[in-house]
């Protein structure tokens, strides 16, 4: 059985492979985007780069709004759940620190492109599952086993704003 803490490594370890969560706040409803964390730390905040005309850059254009991501990694061992704040921000130091080939596609003038935005998203609390798939379910039951029991042991709420 895995603890909170090994939950939140494997969450922290799937996102910085898999990047891509879905991202959503009041007045944008979720959608893909590339999570790019800061630095190597197992800790927030993640950034995302978004284009002006977006529904993520105009709810937040006014300030701090309650955001939610969700994120599933590409094995489906670990899903998460997280709720925190989302920051409109125009510090071009992290915008240089962050840039890669991967948000330069996107992006004609490069890292003065006018339509550039960077949201910054403050997480707060986590749900995170592991292995809880209806599959693994299923071969479970067969085995004999309880995947109530066993999911409630794949699971954890923790705090990531520590």
């Amino acid at each position: 059985m895995p603890s909170p803490a090994e939950l939140e490594a494997a969450f922290w370890k799937a996102l910085r492979s898999d990047m891509t969560v879905m991202l959503g706040c009041d007045g944008a409803p979720p959608r893909p985007m590339a999570a790019v964390p800061d630095g190597d730390a197992d800790a927030g905040p993640l950034w995302f780069f978004t284009a002006r005309d977006t529904d993520l850059a105009q709810a937040t254009q006014a300030g701090p709004k309650p955001g939610l991501m969700t994120f599933a990694s590409k094995g489906h061992d670990v899903w998460a759940t997280v709720e925190g704040t989302l920051v409109p921000d125009t510090d071009r130091a992290v915008v240089d620190r962050l840039w890669n080939p991967d948000v330069a596609a996107w992006y004609e003038d490069g890292k003065d492109d006018p339509s550039l935005r960077l949201v910054r998203f403050d997480a707060t609390t986590a749900r995170l599952w592991r292995d809880g798939s209806s599959l693994v379910a299923g071969i479970e039951a067969m085995l004999g086993v309880d995947p109530k029991r066993d999911y409630r042991d794949k699971t954890a709420t923790v705090r990531l704003d520590d």
